[in-house]
Order: C-alpha cells, then structure tokens, then sequence
C-alpha cells in the first residue's frame, strides 16, 4: 500500500512540475477513440514511458499520450489510450492514471470505449450513455487496499455514474443534432469476443452492451468520489441468432467513424463545465 502510494506522488509531482495548473477534468479515450485530440489547445503531450511508474499501452490505436490543455477555458488532462486487464496489467496498475488525476485535481471524469451493442435495438456507430454496469472482470482495483488515504473501502455503488453530468451529455447531444441512448454496460477479461451462447447469458443477466474495460476505472472514481461520466460507441451488433465474424480491424473502423461525434459532444460538455 505504502508503495502504491509512493509511486502515486511520484507521478503527481513529475507532472506537477510541467507548471500547466491544475486540470479540473480528466478524460479516457477508448479503442479508436481519439478526435477530441483536435479540439484541445495542447499545452503538454507526455508520452506514458516518460511519467514515473505508468503502464505502456500496448493496444493498437491507443498511442499512449497523457494530453494537458484547454478545451474552452477549462483545464483537462487527456488519456489518449487507457490499460487493460488482457494486457497483462494488474487492476492497480489499469487504475493507476485515475488516482493520478484525482491528486492532480480533477473533479470530474469522462470516459469512452467501444463495445459490442447485445441490445437488438442498438446498431453499429449508436452511443450509448451508461446508466450501470456489471463487472465480470476476474479482479477488483480496490483488494487488499484498506488504508484511508485510497478512500473507503467498501464505498457505494448504487450510483456509479452520475446523473448531472450524464444530463449535460444528454443535452450537449440534442443541442447537435444528436440523441444519447442509455444501457447497461458489462465489463469482460478479453481479449477473445464472446461466443454465442455467451452473447445469450450476458443479454440474459442484464446488459445491454460487453466491453473489456471502464468498470474498472469506474469502481477507482466512485472510491475517490470522483464524478464520473462513460460514453459506448457501439462497433458491432452481437445478435447471436444473426451473428457474423468481426475483426478488430472492423472495429477500430465503426468507432473512428462515430469519433468525430462523440468527441464534438465531449467537447460541448467540458467547455461548459
């Protein structure tokens, strides 16, 4: 524990001394997710191997960057790519970035990924709001952490994502033209995607969409009672009496094409926070 916290103030205090200020908002961009890039006035862009005991993303179209900027007049920091527990990264170390942001200053995150729509009335480049989730993850980011300075150990989570700013997304959207659906998100191990009679069991317990990450970010960002937000971009129907093969390359594709929206949302939503 008292590791953990040791390499927690260490990245703080190096990023600290890039002399940006205090960002009031972080961001996670997820498989194929990077367009918001364009919208920041990029103050510093940190390659990860450069901040003191972070991950290295290995993913391909997650490039790796920690982005400090502007997006209006508001101070964010940006993941341009996040971890995963396939990877071969412990929970600790997938949720390391998030304590980070928090012993930064942040005070409200958003998050986005791809995932598989299982909902018949989701079709590919929808986004999805997240209204809950289920973890199916093999690991929690919070065991064996129960000293007070992680925050509680047994914290809430009848709430996970919080309505104000899942309100400002959904108002951001219409504002564009655009309409936010909601779901139930279920977190997956990966890295193989599901077959049918899994597509069928995880419809069958409550989810709308399956993905391999953000739970665990979440479960990190409601410990610290750091308000945070999630986005799906939706890159494959899993029907699984209709289901086609997909790669990851098809993937990448579906959520590049519905970046662009999703980041003009994220934008409208940050500036105005």
């Amino acid at each position: 524990m008292n590791l953990l916290l040791q390499q927690i103030t260490a990245a703080t205090d190096y990023l600290q001394s890039l002399s940006f200020g205090q960002p009031r908002v972080g961001v996670v961009l997820g498989t194929g997710l990077g367009e918001l890039v364009n919208h920041i006035r990029i103050a510093h862009s940190i390659p990860y191997q450069q901040i003191p005991h972070f991950p290295e993303s290995t993913v391909e179209s997650h490039k790796g960057h920690l982005i400090f900027g502007y997006i209006g007049d508001t101070p964010i920091v940006a993941m341009q790519g996040r971890f995963h527990y396939y990877e071969g990264y412990t929970m600790q170390q997938i949720t390391f970035p998030v304590r980070v942001m928090k012993a930064l200053g942040v005070q409200q995150l958003l998050l986005s990924n791809a995932a598989g729509g299982m909902n018949p009335a989701y079709k590919k480049g929808d986004l999805i709001l997240l209204n809950d989730h289920i973890n199916m993850q093999p690991e929690n980011p919070l065991r064996g952490l129960n000293s007070p300075a992680f925050g509680p150990r047994f914290p809430d989570m009848s709430c996970p994502y919080d309505p104000q700013l899942g309100t400002k997304l959904q108002a951001v959207a219409a504002a564009q033209g655009g309409a936010l659906q909601s779901g139930v998100y279920v977190s997956v191990m990966g890295p193989n995607l599901e077959t049918r009679a899994e597509y069928r069991f995880l419809r069958m317990i409550g989810a709308d969409l399956v993905g391999m990450s953000t739970v665990p970010e979440v479960i990190v960002a409601n410990q610290l009672q750091l308000p945070c937000a999630a986005v799906s971009v939706v890159t494959d129907e899993c029907d699984p009496d209709n289901l086609h093969p997909v790669s990851i390359e098809e993937i990448i594709a579906v959520a590049g094409m519905a970046d662009k929206k999703l980041s003009s949302i994220f934008a409208g939503v940050i500036a105005g926070l």
